[in-house]
């Protein structure tokens, strides 16, 4: 079953009102297409937009920059990526589109994998499929894990019938699970960016023998008056004092 994705960074984006979170899944109406589902994230007037309608230009946007990326620091892809305010939103699956063509893209152009653009695209459809809104509390997957899961299992070759390659993919979730169980209250997704980045690095190294670089100096973080939820200052390792 489909559910919602919808801007939390700037409250509704039908009249600007603050978005209400649902304990119970309700069936709302896409303002945009008119399409009925089941989502748990609606404004205060009632106001909903669909996955479909949501993220299509923002997609196109990640894609289009992760491909002509020539970068081999995915950190530095996704910076780029999310100082593009008016795109991609503070809150949103959009940072799971980043975070995973962020690695990618760094991965192809480092070589050694040997990976095209082709999988990269790959990579980005998977990950959209299942990053959704809002489900880092609804069911305790934040996108951004089953995005850098969509890296391995695109490079390795996993499957339902294959072994190992499956078994490195889902060690890999869950690791990406734990640094991000690790910056929540509130959720944000530019530190899950970031430090799901920080983790894949070594999860390369680990698993592909691929060696992409670190950055030593914490990233100063140039959000904070937007996360609707406010901002965890002094608990976020990137907050820039």
């Amino acid at each position: 079953m489909k559910h919602q994705n919808v801007n939390y960074s700037e409250n509704c984006k039908v009249c600007g009102n603050e978005l209400d979170y649902h304990n119970k899944g309700e069936k709302l109406i896409c303002h945009n297409c008119g399409i009925t589902e089941y989502a748990n994230i609606s404004c205060s007037n009632g106001h909903y937009i669909c996955d479909k309608c949501h993220g299509a230009d923002a997609f196109n946007m990640v894609l289009e920059h992760v491909v002509s990326s020539e970068s081999k620091d995915p950190l530095h892809i996704a910076e780029e990526l999310m100082s593009m305010k008016d795109e991609v939103p503070m809150l949103g699956c959009e940072n799971a589109w980043v975070a995973a063509g962020s690695l990618m893209a760094a991965l192809r152009n480092e070589g050694s994998v040997g990976i095209n653009n082709n999988q990269v695209e790959e990579v980005l459809n998977r990950t959209r499929s299942q990053a959704i809104g809002g489900y880092c509390g609804l069911t305790g997957v934040c996108g951004i894990a089953p995005g850098i899961g969509a890296c391995f299992s695109v490079i390795l070759g996993a499957a339902c019938p294959k072994d190992k390659e499956t078994s490195v993919t889902m060690k890999v979730v869950g690791r990406i699970v734990n640094v991000i169980a690790d910056q929540t209250g509130p959720c944000c997704c530019k530190n899950f960016v970031r430090n799901s980045l920080e983790e894949s690095i070594q999860l390369v190294r680990e698993y592909l023998d691929v060696d992409l670089p670190e950055n030593e100096i914490r990233i100063p973080c140039d959000h904070v008056n937007r996360h609707p939820h406010g901002c965890r200052k002094e608990k976020c390792s990137y907050w820039d004092k």
